[in-house]
């Protein structure tokens, strides 16, 4: 595989120091550039970030004294990489609008951001679910004027624990989903020294949260139709999110309802066997088996659950019958790596896998 050349855009932040650990000694990736804001711009790396390093591992030596760059000059950041990674923390139609400038600067943009998702032209991908998406990026690349650079973005984090056990159960006709999640703190991008608050607390509402997990799945179920994404019409999905004290980790219990009910052994049957085009291609971060189902009723909420196959895979558990609905799980996924940039190195995985940054 060809190595290419990477950039991290918003490389201060949570999600952009998860980026910065994923890069260290990946096969396909080289960090050339770490960019942020003005005020983060001409100091080395471990300058800007100071003691807001939020991850359990050390910071990688060969990043320490790299100089950050300032993210607005685009042509300065993207003359010096093949695609950027951006997870920057600004208003909507400012990442909007600093997403296409480097798309338009012939650097692919793969975004953790929710600037773009709801755009009809760009992929909102999870790799192992609907990796055909990626088809709509030469009607994109005609509308931004470009010819390699193109915005690729990954869902919100909460998803990547239910949708992709919903996933392989689609073809028994879901019609309806409840979901509550329960959502770890780093969600917010946040520790619990800097959010003590937290503590021994529950905040039963996450601004923006639960719209995105009622619609993100319907795009991400869609299909490409005349240069955009249609998203799906079913099934109806209604969600209620929670914050809770929680280092890492998406916990989500789900209510299902489906037009033709399978029984409980071919559910479980289908999450064993479910795989995508990650696990097909052998991309570096694909999880050998995506979906794990635990028979003891008091997991999957254990930390070895969350970060199990290295964070990139999902862990289910207390799958029975309901009453008002005919099944319900729980499910957890690992929020900062399979949800945000775990999930992101693999999206670009999968981008480089396909030609897509050539």
């Amino acid at each position: 595989m060809k190595q290419y050349r990477v950039g991290i855009v918003g490389a201060t932040g949570m999600v952009g120091q998860r980026f910065v650990t994923l890069m260290e000694n990946h096969p396909w990736f080289s960090l050339k550039v770490l960019a942020a804001s003005p005020r983060s711009a001409g100091k080395t790396y471990e300058e800007a970030v100071g003691d807001r390093w939020a991850m359990t591992t050390p910071m990688p030596e060969e990043v320490k004294q790299m100089v950050v760059l300032d993210a607005s000059h685009v042509e300065e950041v993207a003359s010096q990489v093949d695609f950027i990674f951006c997870a920057v923390d600004m208003k909507k139609d400012e990442i909007r609008a600093l997403e296409e400038a480097y798309a338009k600067a012939e650097c692919p943009v793969v975004s953790n951001n929710s600037a773009h998702r709801a755009t009809p032209d760009v992929p909102m991908v999870i790799p192992e679910i609907n990796d055909a998406h990626l088809e709509v990026i030469p009607a994109q690349r005609k509308r931004l004027g470009t010819k390699r650079g193109f915005i690729a973005v990954k869902s919100n984090c909460s998803l990547q624990s239910y949708v992709p056990a919903l996933h392989p159960l689609m073809e028994f006709g879901i019609t309806k989903s409840l979901v509550c999640t329960y959502q770890a703190i780093s969600g917010a991008g946040k520790t619990f020294e800097r959010w003590p608050e937290m503590i021994d607390n529950v905040i039963p509402y996450i601004g923006g949260e639960e719209e995105k997990s009622e619609q993100e799945p319907l795009k991400i179920w869609g299909k490409v139709e005349d240069g955009k994404i249609v998203p799906a019409s079913s099934p109806a999905i209604t969600a209620q999110c929670i914050r809770v004290p929680v280092s890492d980790g998406h916990l989500a219990a789900c209510f299902v309802s489906f037009k033709n009910k399978p029984s409980i052994e071919e559910i479980k049957e289908k999450w064993a066997n479910f795989a995508g085009a990650p696990q097909a291609l052998s991309l570096p971060h694909a999880p050998k088996q995506f979906l794990h189902y635990f028979e003891e009723p008091d997991r999957p909420q254990t930390k070895s659950e969350r970060n199990l196959e290295g964070g990139m895979a999902v862990s289910i558990g207390r799958l029975r019958e309901d009453t008002q609905y005919d099944y319900k799980f729980v499910c957890i996924s690992h929020n900062t790596l399979r949800g945000a940039a775990g999930g992101g190195v693999l999206l670009a995985e999968l981008l480089a896998a396909k030609g897509y940054f050539d």
